[in-house]
């Protein structure tokens, strides 16, 4: 027997809400910034990077989510029938600080198979979630010396556009990796549609 729905029940949709300023709340227990032990295979970095609005000002109360492959190009996940890799999880997340700065402790990822079946670049999947978004936003991190070329994705963006997905060597540190997340303004980072 179907509800009986009288026109005093009915009502309109609620608006959206944005994500955040309360990322904190509900978040916290889930941080995960290191992502990898000390024996962890692979090359050993460190992704260090700031979220700024479109005024170019820090984001202090973001939430920055990265999933990536191992060092042999293999997601963490049990649907790919690969044991997990000894002391590496896959996934990471961080809230960004009263500067708006975030960091993972990780491996470079190796590169995977693309779904046209060409290896893809060494890359790290990511998801923004701040203030003023309905929902998060998700871009890639790649990395500076790698063979770009080959990436079907990157491809797909504007050349002109494409420096802002890509992690630049710290001159003073080695294997750290700096990138910025600007969620608008000249310098946007580009995002994709999920």
């Amino acid at each position: 027997m179907q509800p009986q729905w009288s026109a005093e029940m009915r009502r309109g949709l609620t608006p959206s809400q944005t994500v955040g300023p309360y990322l904190h709340i509900g978040f916290d227990w889930l941080s995960a910034a290191d992502l990898v032990t000390p024996d962890t295979p692979g090359e050993h970095i460190l992704i260090e990077g700031q979220l700024i609005d479109t005024d170019g000002v820090a984001v202090p109360d973001g939430l920055i989510e990265i999933w990536q492959a191992d060092a042999q190009g293999l997601y963490s996940h049990h649907e790919d029938g690969q044991p997990p890799t000894k002391g590496f999880q896959g996934f990471g997340r961080c809230a960004t600080d009263a500067d708006g700065r975030f960091h993972f402790s990780t491996i470079k990822p190796g590169r995977v198979v693309g779904v046209d079946g060409r290896l893809q670049a060494p890359h790290v999947l990511v998801n923004v979630f701040a203030r003023g978004l309905l929902k998060q936003v998700v871009t890639r991190i790649y990395f500076s010396g790698d063979a770009h070329d080959e990436d079907f994705v990157l491809q797909q963006v504007p050349a002109a556009r494409r420096d802002t997905l890509i992690a630049k060597p710290d001159p003073h540190r080695e294997r750290c990796f700096l990138w910025q997340i600007a969620l608008g303004g000249s310098s946007e980072t580009v995002f994709f549609e999920i």
